[in-house]
């Protein structure tokens, strides 16, 4: 039998920190993938002359070397900068309706507040508020949580009290009257797939933060790029991978972690365990059910599985701005209401007036497509569920008329794209599930809603010893979170090593 002091289930972005950082510490770690190549979500495929990137859309927290970020010093230490050539992304994002609307927001704070104050004027002095509100309302959350203050008080902190646990609506709501207003400042919301209704305003004010002190930024070579040097950088400490292999089943005695058996049988000796795969399929398909802790399977059936998406995949055969496409992050919006309506477009089999995003990544990064051609990544989220209940005759019909009404989505906003598609490619909720193997395509994993949000995550750590979760379903989602989870992970093994 086989004996290592750590197994990582699942290469994605937790998995593959937490197998680098453990190697780096000296560890014997396996890493066991499903799938042929690392990287989970954030990866790329190839049809025709494209490589697509899969996820990626702005990578957060990463800063300049002088003013650094936590990715930033997370992912130094663990030696991958320097094999990653990031480009900082200018705009925060571009806004446009099909009735001729159009605003960019800048990541320079001044110049979005000019920008925004232009174009809403009977708005201005709220605009000038609401952004001074989510300004010192980031500060709050620093000192209390970055910062780990130890007696946390309203006083020190009073919007973080006032407003961490109320919805992202209700604060626009309150402060503005313009509804196409409160669309533009909502628009991030699809970044965590919470509706404005349900996601906590501490979200929505601390990805403005990140995005505006620290920058977005794009990878060189797209977020493959990123996952084959961290697993490069596992292979020089010493680390094991195994594609084509996942595992079948999980071992345990007395509360502990005991192995784990491969998808070939391979029973491999270990006493610790990060799992980058769901909780759900880590306690129901991998380990038996007289294992599974009473207050896991309450925990797992308190929670809502997030949304899934339907996306599309669009080669052209000419640069962006000969289609009209001059940033790289685009919100198309048909529909000013970001209430629960959004919920019911989310649960719909067709496309008509669903908020999208539209990235191209050549905007800033001229050579990511071969020369001459751009692509795009356009997304609309959708729930899994009723795409389970399609009859297998009438999946593709529901598919390509989706894909369709989506283009004609496009070409409301880009015209000439029309005259230029040279590949598509389309993936449902039906197409993550397959190749993320989440259930009903979960791409955030669990539904962040402000019970469940970042302040009251139930943590990494599971009640049988020596397993730990990484990634997406144990935290916050989105690169930046999902990758520095893995190295949360890691830390935690070694200090429990140590001890």
């Amino acid at each position: 039998m086989n004996k290592h002091d750590v197994v990582v289930i699942g290469a994605g972005n937790g998995g593959l920190t937490a197998a680098a950082k453990l190697a780096q510490e000296g560890l014997n770690v396996l890493l066991l993938e499903r799938h042929n190549i690392p990287g989970g979500a954030a990866t790329s495929f190839c049809r025709g002359r494209f490589e697509f990137e899969v996820a990626l859309h702005q990578l957060s927290g990463l800063g300049t070397p002088e003013k650094p970020g936590l990715l930033r010093l997370q992912l130094d230490k663990l030696g991958v900068m320097e094999d990653l050539e990031f480009v900082e992304i200018s705009d925060l994002y571009h806004v446009a309706t099909s009735d001729g609307f159009r605003i960019t927001l800048k990541t320079d704070r001044d110049e979005t507040i000019a920008v925004l104050k232009d174009q809403f004027s009977h708005e201005k002095d709220a605009i000038q508020r609401y952004f001074d509100l989510m300004a010192s309302f980031a500060n709050d959350m620093i000192g209390a949580f970055i910062f780990r203050d130890s007696e946390p008080s309203r006083d020190k902190y009073p919007n973080l009290y006032q407003y961490a646990l109320r919805n992202s609506n209700e604060i626009l709501d309150e402060y503005f009257f313009d509804p196409l207003l409160k669309a533009v400042l909502a628009a991030y919301w699809g970044y965590i797939g919470v509706p404005p209704t349900r996601l906590a305003f501490a979200y929505l004010a601390m990805i403005f933060f990140q995005y505006m002190e620290f920058k977005p930024y794009h990878v060189k070579g797209g977020s493959q790029a990123i996952s084959n040097a961290i697993l490069n950088k596992f292979f020089d400490h010493g680390g094991t991978a195994r594609f084509n292999c996942g595992a079948k089943k999980i071992l345990t005695g007395a509360g502990q972690i005991k192995g784990v058996i491969t998808d070939d049988d391979n029973e491999i000796a270990t006493e610790y365990i990060v799992s980058n795969i769901s909780p759900i399929a880590t306690y129901s398909h991998l380990m038996d059910p007289g294992q599974i802790p009473i207050d896991v399977s309450t925990e797992m059936k308190s929670r809502n599985l997030s949304t899934s998406a339907f996306t599309m995949f669009i080669g052209f055969d000419c640069e962006p701005h000969q289609l009209g496409i001059t940033e790289s992050t685009n919100f198309l919006i048909q529909s000013t209401d970001i209430s629960n309506g959004i919920l019911d477009r989310m649960n719909r089999l067709d496309i008509k007036d669903e908020p999208m995003v539209l990235s191209c990544y050549d905007v800033s990064d001229p050579g990511f497509s071969p020369a001459g051609t751009c692509q795009a990544n356009v997304v609309t989220l959708k729930y899994g569920e009723p795409w389970l209940r399609i009859p297998p005759r009438q999946y593709h019909d529901v598919k390509f008329r989706c894909a369709d009404a989506m283009l004609k989505r496009v070409y409301e906003i880009y015209p000439e794209a029309k005259n230029h598609v040279e590949e598509v490619e389309v993936g449902t909720p039906l197409t993550h599930m397959r190749y993320l193997g989440h259930p009903l395509g979960a791409i955030y994993g669990y539904e962040m809603l402000t019970k469940d949000a970042l302040f009251f995550q139930p943590g990494r750590q599971s009640p049988i010893h020596g397993l730990s979760f990484a990634g997406g379903w144990a935290g916050d989602n989105g690169f930046e979170p999902t990758l520095r989870s893995g190295i949360s992970a890691a830390k935690s093994i070694i200090r429990r090593l140590k001890s």
